[in-house]
């Protein structure tokens, strides 16, 4: 069975915990539990992307989506949108060891896999 759930945020810092509690609670309700530890790794995920659309994105002009789907064998699908043209970049090599703009770094050493893709024309 799959499910999905999709939402839009407005692009402001306050929305990142909400993005991370609606997922988190999604997963949970799905079966997904801290235990396996990919919960709290897809959380974590959320957060920085959820991060990146309102840094990145076109900051204060529209919303940013997340959407969270889970396939029948509990494989998990995290999607977060901006209305950004440019596509993000990893930082290079030894930016990852700073304080700040580490997300795509850790989405990197996180995710089992990860790509963007252009939506519409």
């Amino acid at each position: 069975m799959l499910r999905r759930d999709a939402f839009r945020l407005p692009p402001h810092p306050a929305s990142v915990p909400l993005a991370r509690t609606r997922v988190h609670d999604h997963l949970s309700a799905w079966g997904h539990t801290a235990d396996d530890g990919a919960l709290d790794d897809t959380v974590l995920l959320v957060s920085e992307l959820a991060t990146n659309a309102i840094v990145h994105g076109y900051a204060g002009e529209g919303e940013f989506e997340v959407a969270v789907t889970v396939l029948a064998d509990g494989a998990c699908f995290i999607e977060v949108s901006d209305e950004s043209p440019a596509e993000p970049q990893i930082r290079r090599p030894d930016a990852c060891q700073d304080e700040h703009g580490r997300g795509l770094c850790l989405l990197d050493a996180t995710a089992e896999a990860w790509g963007v893709w252009r939506r519409g024309g």
